[in-house]
């Protein structure tokens, strides 16, 4: 209600915010007479004729001076210090005047003391009313003129958490909160502190006439499912959504502003976390020394922080890149206290290395995610990649089995299944390292666990978008058609080491990500949530237009999570167990090492040719992409034309000779070919073979 009054006062022309000013100080200067006489004769007297004199007097010679000082010249809300000086000087001078006439000449029936009393209570009077405008109309003034500008909210979600989330907004001036949304019945159409409840229904058919830009989701009590059905109702509004985490983030009870996220991408997804089971998370975990390879990596780093809840006896980080490693150490070492924490600089690729640390720590248990994940990156660096995720996967492998670790976890990928590019055929030829591991007798038990993305990992597609939308798009997709499978990054860390406590050696695990998502779909919904429109031949004057590049070299429309679908149940619903076919240890071997000949002499296309040959399943794609190999070819190319010999000069045109008559016989007819073309030097013009 002040509020609403104040908008009045504020939307009121300038001569008549002056008339009102006029009309109070008038009403402060009778006043004053009143209060003056009443407190002189210490009674609420009524009032006479010759009062009325003195009343009259008080205005009459107060308002030329306020008017001469300026004091309706100034605008209450921006009064400063100049401000209140004209008003001590203005009723200094009507108190000197004021108290000449009632004291000094004196007005018939009233006491002379009046005129004191009345000079000192108008300045107090007439002070105070211009330091109430101020406080009152300086900071509502603002919040009126800019509250159109404002965002529009409706909240979405009338419980508690929604109310708290109001009140914390009308104690700032960043948002309007228009009302509330909610499915309960019960609640619709009630005013919760002053705010109509709205239904679904009415906001999906008012929202663009009542100008709302923005929806908080204030439902931390529901399910994943439950805010993906919302999310994905509220898509056709192109709003921008912001939402309340979770109960468990929200345990000091008290919502605030900051609290509010913006959509997450499992959000959308809906996938609902399954709890871990207790006793396989820390069944090789407390009270163990565990060594995590990559630990400075998306899932490695995950990986560490969950195993540091199990309490462990030590952790091991092997690292190769120093800030990633110093980064989850100090993390590390702060969340967990007590916890004994060791930073590890190696490759994995490092045999006496790793060696070293494996004789020295004795670890129990070892998770390997130490790899070259990136798809583009790999396909054009194929031997670094086959020796990071192979030879890297077989290094360490072999020195845990030396050293006697108990237990060794891959960390795979779909990428893995019948892949295209070289990424996935060595993540494939990694897990046929350690089933051909466990063929042998070991007393370390070796496992694989294979899923899909992870939202948010580096190189991820969905940090990607989130930097294009944020810049104004354009987002790049690489095909309309090309779907992923996706989980969190908590979530595959924990069924990670759950998958691998299940293990008797030489599983695949194969993790449930639920359905696949079309990336097209996933860029859209992400452009939409965040309050904007996608550009396409059906709306030519979007705000973020969505290109397609093209399939980069290896890359795939689609993934799968198993060769053969013949999966086993597990005990956990989230975990399953694929049966791979793999080749026997002592085929494998001889073929990993002339692997490792090929690519350590940069025959890229022979090592292709072989990593067919291993892996079944790899189409690779034709084409070589070797930075190296594609630059040595340009310049033998280069080299060729260069080493070409000069065509010799065209002799001088000799004088033609005399016709001769030739018989018919002799001359050719003629045949409709063109002559044949003069053959070109050796190697000019002739195809470059791809493969050395």
């Amino acid at each position: 209600m002040i509020n609403k009054s104040a908008d009045r006062l504020l939307m009121l022309p300038r001569p008549a915010k002056r008339l009102l000013a006029v009309t109070v100080d008038t009403v402060l200067c009778v006043f004053c007479v009143w209060l003056a006489i009443s407190l002189r004769l210490e009674v609420w007297h009524s009032w006479h004729l010759a009062h009325w004199r003195a009343m009259v007097a008080a205005p009459l010679l107060a308002l030329p001076l306020f008017v001469a000082f300026g004091l309706y010249r100034a605008i209450f809300r921006y009064a400063s210090g100049a401000s209140a000086l004209a008003i001590v000087r203005a009723c200094f001078l009507f108190g000197l005047v004021y108290c000449i006439v009632v004291t000094g000449i004196g007005i018939p029936g009233v006491p002379r003391s009046i005129g004191v009393m009345v000079p000192l209570l108008l300045f107090v009077m007439i002070s105070g009313s211009r330091a109430l405008a101020r406080h009152w109309l300086g900071g509502t003034y603002t919040y009126v003129r800019n509250r159109h500008s404002l965002p529009q909210v409706y909240i979405y979600g009338a419980g508690q958490a929604g109310r708290q989330l109001a009140a914390a907004l009308n104690h700032g001036h960043d948002m309007v909160v228009r009302g509330f949304v909610d499915d309960d019945r019960q609640l619709q159409d009630a005013l919760m502190d002053g705010l109509r409840v709205r239904t679904p229904e009415w906001l999906l058919a008012n929202a663009r006439a009542q100008g709302v830009t923005d929806i908080l989701l204030a439902m931390p009590s529901a399910s994943h499912a439950r805010r993906a059905e919302i999310l994905n109702a509220l898509l056709p509004l192109h709003l921008h959504v912001r939402m309340l985490p979770g109960l468990d983030q929200l345990a000091s009870g008290k919502v605030q502003v900051n609290d509010l996220n913006e959509v997450r991408i499992e959000d959308l997804l809906g996938r609902d976390t399954v709890p871990p089971v207790a006793d396989l998370l820390h069944r090789n975990l407390s009270g163990k020394v565990v060594l995590v390879t990559g630990a400075g990596g998306s899932i490695g780093s995950e990986l560490c922080r969950q195993i540091a809840q199990q309490r462990p006896r030590m952790l091991l980080l092997v690292e190769w890149s120093e800030f990633a490693l110093y980064a989850i150490h100090g993390e590390l070492e702060k969340a967990v206290a007590g916890l004994k924490v060791v930073p590890l600089l190696a490759s994995v690729c490092d045999e006496p290395r790793m060696q070293a640390i494996m004789q020295a720590f004795r670890p129990d248990t070892v998770y390997h995610a130490a790899a070259y994940k990136h798809v583009p990156l790999v396909e054009h660096n194929p031997a670094q990649g086959l020796r990071n995720n192979v030879l890297g996967t077989f290094i360490t492998a072999r020195m845990a089995r030396a050293c006697g670790v108990g237990r060794f976890v891959l960390v795979s990928t779909d990428k893995a299944v019948r892949p295209t590019n070289i990424m996935g055929a060595s993540k494939r030829l990694a897990e046929m390292v350690l089933q051909g591991l466990a063929q042998e007798p070991s007393a370390t038990c070796f496992s694989m666990v294979r899923f899909g993305n992870v939202l948010g990992s580096s190189g991820s597609v969905v940090p990607l978008f989130q930097r294009q939308i944020a810049a104004g798009g354009p987002i790049t997709l690489t095909h309309e058609d090309i779907t992923r499978y996706f989980m969190t990054i908590p979530e595959a860390a924990q069924l990670v080491i759950q998958a691998g406590a299940m293990a008797n050696g030489g599983e695949v695990f194969v993790l449930d990500m639920g359905e696949p998502v079309r990336i097209i779909d996933l860029a859209r919904r992400m452009v939409e949530l965040s309050g904007r429109s996608v550009r396409d031949d059906d709306n030519p004057h979007g705000d973020i237009e969505l290109q397609v590049t093209g399939l980069r070299p290896g890359e795939k429309l689609y993934e799968e999570l198993l060769i053969e679908d013949n999966a086993l149940s597990t005990p956990h619903p989230r975990i399953r167990m694929a049966q791979e076919p793999c080749l026997a240890s002592a085929q494998l071997w001889p073929l990993l090492e002339e692997l490792q000949r090929l690519m350590a002499a940069g025959d890229v296309g022979a090592g292709k040719a072989l990593l067919k040959q291993l892996v079944p399943g790899y189409r690779p794609h034709a084409e070589v992409v070797d930075w190296i190999h594609m630059a040595r070819q340009t310049r033998k190319q280069m080299a060729v034309v260069d080493s070409a010999p000069a065509p010799a000069p065209a002799p001088a045109p000799a004088p033609a000779p005399a016709p001769v008559a030739v018989p018919a016989a002799v001359v050719p007819q003629a045949t409709g070919e063109a002559p044949a073309a003069p053959a070109c030097p050796k190697g000019v013009g002739q195809p470059i073979p791809l493969s050395s």
